[in-house]
């Protein structure tokens, strides 16, 4: 047989071509957990999913305080609590410094990516010998859309929908949930606000200090209850609903709060001599950068959640300005910079669960979707 210059360009072109296929192929194959639990044991995978916590059993994974960096659960869905629906991954001793979550609690609610063996672990459905972990995405947040996503199902009705017809379908999900009294705000806020390093102490909003969780009140360097959305802009007080609404009350130093009292937000200002990165002035307060999304959060929450649909409920405005009265706050154009800036946090995602599980039964959108503020404002 003649070898011919056009046999050898066809015999290239062959190998390219089925390199691409190949190449497609393995990119077809990446399962998802759901996909990669119903596999055989002893079959390769490559299997992507969030990080959801640590197995320590069978019938235990951490979701919080975590203690082994042998292991990774995966799900299907970042906010995933049930063990049937997550896949268990055991981390050799290469990958634990790495992605072990005693090392990087950080790392909670990542998207990634395993290649490795599927075989049991924990005498449940998991994937040992791994071979490679890629990063897909981080659960760091930010305008863009990276929040946990809640939990399944639960912002289905409002998929594909944009401006005032999302924010009334946010309100139609968030509107009904469990009213706490302002007495009771006590107590939740030190399971809501807890420090991560100490959890004799909550994290103070303005200030960023760690106190006592019992050294609350009315005297000087107290902390106290903080309407992030003054009481005053919509005439609340502390009702049940608005005034009690965890989403928006936070622990802060008594004199701090008094600064503040019914400011707007917006930047600049005067340095605050008890909360480092504080700026205030006569119409205005500028919290320090670490929880200016936070702030921003909550203030679009209320926005949504208080539509004076029911009784008693004041009608909720963001405005594009400061200096507001009667049931507004501002300043839009700032908060919503502020929420780019500052991204949704592991302390803010924490936050959102344990008030939907343990308290009132609803979320805040914003850190669930950060996306849902440029599709509304």
């Amino acid at each position: 047989m003649k070898i011919t210059r056009k046999l050898i360009f066809a015999i290239i072109v062959a190998f390219i071509t089925v390199g691409i296929a190949g190449a497609c192929q393995a990119a077809s194959n990446v399962l998802n957990v759901e996909q990669a639990m119903n596999e055989p044991d002893g079959t390769n995978v490559s299997v992507e999913g969030y990080i959801v916590g640590v197995p320590v059993r069978v019938d235990h994974v951490e979701q919080k305080d975590f203690t082994s960096n042998y292991a990774l659960a995966l799900a299907d869905d970042p906010a995933e609590t049930q063990i049937s629906k997550m896949i268990f991954i055991k981390l050799d001793s290469e990958y634990r410094a790495e992605y072990g979550l005693v090392n990087h609690p950080e790392n909670m609610g990542d998207f990634i990516e395993v290649d490795g063996t599927r075989d049991p672990y924990f005498s449940h459905e998991g994937v040992e010998n791994v071979t490679s972990i890629i990063t897909k995405s981080t659960s760091g947040g930010g305008g863009s859309g990276s929040g946990s996503g809640g939990p399944n199902g639960y912002y289905d009705s409002v998929e594909g929908k944009s401006g005032q017809a999302l924010k009334d379908g946010l309100n139609d999900i968030i509107d009904a949930h469990t009213e706490i009294s302002y007495d009771d705000v006590w107590g939740a806020l030190r399971m809501t606000d807890e420090d991560p390093a100490n959890a004799n102490n909550v994290l103070l909003l303005y200030s960023g200090r760690s106190q006592s969780k019992y050294e609350n009140g009315g005297d000087v360097d107290d902390w106290n209850r903080e309407h992030v959305w003054a009481k005053s802009h919509g005439d609340f007080g502390n009702a049940m609903g608005p005034g009690t609404d965890l989403h928006h009350l936070r622990p802060t130093d008594v004199t701090v709060n008094s600064s503040r009292s019914n400011l707007d937000f917006d930047n600049g200002g005067s340095s605050h001599h008890e909360a480092p990165g504080t700026f205030y002035d006569s119409d205005s307060w500028e919290p320090r950068d670490e929880v200016k999304g936070d702030v921003a959060r909550m203030i679009f929450y209320m926005a949504v959640r208080y539509e004076g649909e029911r009784s008693g409920e004041p009608d909720l405005v963001v405005a594009d300005y400061v200096g507001t009265s009667g049931p507004k706050l501002g300043k839009l154009s700032t908060l919503k910079q502020w929420h780019d800036q500052d991204p949704v946090s592991d302390f803010e995602q924490n936050r959102n669960e344990i008030i939907y599980n343990d308290y009132q039964n609803n979320r805040n959108p914003f850190i669930d979707h950060p996306e849902y503020v440029d599709l509304i404002w």
